[in-house]
């Protein structure tokens, strides 16, 4: 939605800026990096404070509307149980007794034979709320890549049931993921796998990618402001970070694929132009330059060695929509996708 993690340029708000002249747009909230529909951007401070404090108070509705695995129950399910947030960096949670309070409306739309369309109406603004409450529940979101994935167990994590695997444990398998599935020449025992080749480190980052103990993570809309002045000014790792693009917290999908350090290259550089708000909002002329002599090539290196593929566009849809907002005097509604109209058949699956 905004700049960060490893996202830059290509965020809405840059492209918003850069393609449509829309400028210094205030972001209210965020959906999470593959989820579809309804988002509320403040053209002034004045009403993007208000609008988000309508959202951090509760006071706006909102319903999405998304496609399961299985056959949905008919009764309206209110689903309650707390979430909690195993990896900070990596963007992962599960349902845990130690988590924040959470609540989500489910109700079935209508069934295909093989899926379902569901209503969702979440009261609160936890991170991955929706797709976490359906893994919970046992259907979660038919092509949800990381949370309807047997590494959370033989059940999918239904009921919050892990395959008994520890928090540890699961970070661990899901970076093993995550490196196999994106990039092209190597699987997770290759010798450039991402780990495999500083075991001695594999530990420490493990530990260090879980959320620390007495760290209190503000996933609520809340507890978080989202308007940043300059999010580029942030730092973050972006050769470990899985994700960072998420409703209401960093989000992204754990397998998806990481762009090329070359790309990343001429922002990390301290002589070249420093990568503001301003460039990508008419303040400052953008540096769209690129000189290939600047490019430099170790043979030594892992990073230079590793190919990366680029995302199918199945990976780049998920069947979660952001349907309806709506607050004190005000309501936003998107069109419907094609995937949700009840009798609708995946044409990869027929």
């Amino acid at each position: 939605v905004h700049p960060c993690g490893r996202y830059r340029h290509n965020t809405v708000v840059f492209i918003l800026a850069k393609e449509y002249n829309l400028k210094n747009l205030r972001t209210i909230h965020r959906l999470d990096r593959l989820t579809s529909g309804l988002l509320l951007f403040g053209r002034s401070p004045k009403k993007a404070r208000q609008m988000e404090h309508q959202i951090r108070n509760r006071l706006v509705l909102k319903e999405y509307v998304c496609r399961v695995e299985g056959e949905f129950p008919n009764e309206i399910i209110d689903c309650k149980e707390p979430i909690e947030v195993v990896s900070y960096k990596i963007g992962v949670c599960k349902v845990s007794q130690k988590g924040k309070d959470c609540t989500t409306v489910f109700q079935k739309l209508g069934y295909n034979g093989k899926t379902s369309i569901v209503l969702c109406k979440p009261k609160t603004g936890r991170m991955h709320q929706i797709r976490v409450h359906l893994q919970y529940l046992g259907y979660p979101v038919v092509n949800d890549p990381l949370y309807n994935h047997d590494v959370f167990g033989p059940l999918k994590g239904k009921g919050g049931d892990l395959g008994g695997k520890s928090d540890e444990e699961l970070v661990r398998d899901l970076i093993h993921i995550h490196n196999a599935e994106n990039w092209l020449g190597m699987d997770g025992d290759s010798e450039l796998s991402m780990f495999n080749h500083r075991k001695g480190d594999l530990d420490e980052s493990l530990v260090s990618a879980l959320v620390p103990k007495d760290r209190v993570l503000s996933d609520d809309d809340g507890d978080r402001v989202s308007r940043e002045a300059s999010p580029c000014d942030e730092s973050c790792d972006v050769s470990t970070s899985i994700g960072c693009d998420s409703s209401s917290s960093p989000p992204p999908p754990a397998i998806a694929a990481l762009p090329h350090p070359m790309a990343l290259s001429p922002l990390s550089r301290a002589n070249d132009a420093k990568c503001t708000v301003a460039t990508q909002t008419g303040h400052e002329a953008p540096d769209f330059s690129f000189n290939t002599d600047k490019m430099t090539v170790d043979k030594h290196c892992y990073e230079c060695k590793v190919r990366y593929r680029d995302p199918k566009p199945q990976d780049l849809v998920m069947y979660l929509h952001a349907w309806k907002y709506k607050g004190p005097g005000w309501e936003y509604q998107t069109e419907l996708p094609a995937w949700a109209s009840v009798d609708w058949v995946d044409p990869d699956s027929a």
